[in-house]
């Protein structure tokens, strides 16, 4: 009876599998594009080009204007240093009405940092044996101290731009000491402008 009834349920179920599903797929037809679409180039839909920065071998300050100096530093010195620096990089600056390959800008500003530095102090006693040679006993302990203080620093930034387009090619900057002579300070923007073009080009 049992076996009967399953045989049942069974058919049943095999007969509701087969009734018509009342859910039928449709899909609209997609709009056309427009008009338009044929003449515009999606740049950001295919990935930058790679960079060909051996391309570069010449260069010319940006709108044709010396760094702007300041009672750090004069243009002249910034320009220098500058030069040295792009110099140190195979780059070359050109002085005629040619077209450069890159065109540059540059500044030197005074910042303000903040600086830490640890002094470890120490404290501690100690006892005398019965021969008064003090090998007794004793105890000795540091104590850290942290002071933190500001500091001027000089910062030269160099920036790069592709002299056809116009567009950012590279920029970078390095801190150095503000303090010094005018000597020591030309010589320590030359340092900081080395400093900053040494991941030039970037790999």
């Amino acid at each position: 009876m049992k076996r009967c009834l399953g045989l049942i349920l069974l058919g049943l179920g095999l007969a509701g599998c087969q009734s018509n599903n009342p859910y039928v797929a449709a899909s609209a037809p997609m709009p056309p594009a427009p008009a338009q679409a044929a003449n515009t180039f999606d740049a950001s839909a295919y990935p930058a080009p790679v960079r060909d920065y051996g391309a570069y071998r010449s260069w010319a300050w940006l709108n044709n204007q010396l760094p702007a100096g300041s009672a750090w530093a004069d243009s002249a010195q910034i320009a220098e240093a500058v030069s040295g620096a792009l110099d140190q990089r195979g780059l070359r600056p050109l002085h005629d009405n040619r077209t450069p390959d890159l065109l540059v800008s540059a500044d030197v500003r005074l910042e303000k940092r903040l600086r830490q530095v640890q002094d470890d102090y120490g404290y501690g006693y100690g006892g005398y044996n019965r021969y008064g040679n003090g090998n007794g006993y004793g105890m000795y302990n540091t104590v850290p101290v942290v002071r933190t203080y500001e500091v001027t620093v000089a910062v030269a930034r160099i920036s790069l731009f592709d002299a056809r387009t116009r567009q950012p090619v590279w920029s970078t900057s390095a801190e150095t000491t503000s303090q010094g002579s005018l000597s020591e300070r030309g010589d320590s923007l030359r340092e900081a402008m080395q400093k900053a073009m040494t991941a030039y080009p970037p790999s």
